[in-house]
């Protein structure tokens, strides 16, 4: 039977990363073609520039992360809960560019960050174990 798990990361990833994609654009247009280009260019290795380069290159990395975990959680036979899991933390792991971006137009506080990155790390983690696991489900 095929599962559904994984439908939403690919589905959320894929919105995500167009997202991020636009933000590029406005980025490159900071940097080429906006009033006041100059400074924008000054500080590109500090501030808020370089919090904003680290967003878009992260909001990028995750959602293909989620593209690709919700393609592996749909086609491999995976428990359940494992899947499961792995699919909400990878989706929680998205927390991390959007929190860089709350921190930096928001003011909000680095956990969103933090709880991101650790998700995406545990969601990488335990679709580690479960794909180790495979092969007991199938005998089990």
């Amino acid at each position: 039977m095929k599962t559904t798990i994984g439908k939403w990361n690919i589905g959320v990833g894929l919105w995500v990363m167009a997202s991020f994609m636009i933000y590029g654009f406005i980025l490159v247009y900071l940097r080429d073609f906006a009033p006041g280009k100059e400074e924008w260019i000054a500080s590109y290795a500090t501030g808020k520039h370089f919090e904003a380069r680290l967003a878009h290159v992260h909001g990028n990395l995750f959602s293909l992360l989620n593209i690709v975990f919700g393609f592996l959680l749909m086609k491999l036979s995976l428990k359940d809960t494992l899947a499961k899991w792995a699919s909400w933390l990878a989706l929680a792991g998205l927390l991390m560019p959007l929190g860089i971006l709350g921190e930096v137009y928001l003011g909000l506080p680095f956990y969103f960050v933090l709880i991101g990155g650790l998700s995406m790390f545990l969601a990488t983690v335990l679709l580690g174990v479960a794909v180790v696991q495979m092969n007991k489900a199938k005998d089990g």
